[in-house]
């Protein structure tokens, strides 16, 4: 059986390839029990750092922060030594103890979803 192969992300973030009124409709499939979240890499250029397999995430409200960092480090396999940070909206960090719900209060995108991005250590002082 020949291995399963990756599949590619996408070259465009969501918001550039589906109109507004599909992120709405998105956000409506999700429900009101979930968050959706977005996250990305910053740029092609990310060289520490895997694509993840999957860029879309329904998380329930209760979920941390911590939780969800957890859940993003195993997806991309890293190991203990490897570091990265989330970065809500492109506007910064936030704290790990907050739920998703507070930080989706404070930080969500007119179309209903929660824009994050990863980023390695290293592309900050580039």
């Amino acid at each position: 059986m020949p291995p399963r192969e990756k599949p590619q992300p996408h070259s465009k973030p969501f918001k550039l390839r589906k109109s507004l009124g599909k992120r709405h409709k998105h956000d409506r499939e999700a429900g009101n029990c979930r968050i959706g979240t977005h996250t990305r890499r910053p740029y092609d250029k990310e060289k520490y750092l895997p694509p993840l397999d999957k860029t879309k995430f329904l998380v329930p409200h209760e979920l941390t922060m911590t939780q969800f960092v957890t859940i993003i480090r195993n997806r991309m396999a890293l190991l203990p030594s490897q570091a990265f940070y989330l970065l809500i909206s492109n506007s910064g960090l936030t704290s790990m103890s907050l739920t998703m719900a507070q930080v989706y209060k404070d930080h969500q995108d007119e179309d209903g979803f929660l824009y994050m991005t990863y980023a390695s250590q290293e592309m900050f002082g580039h």
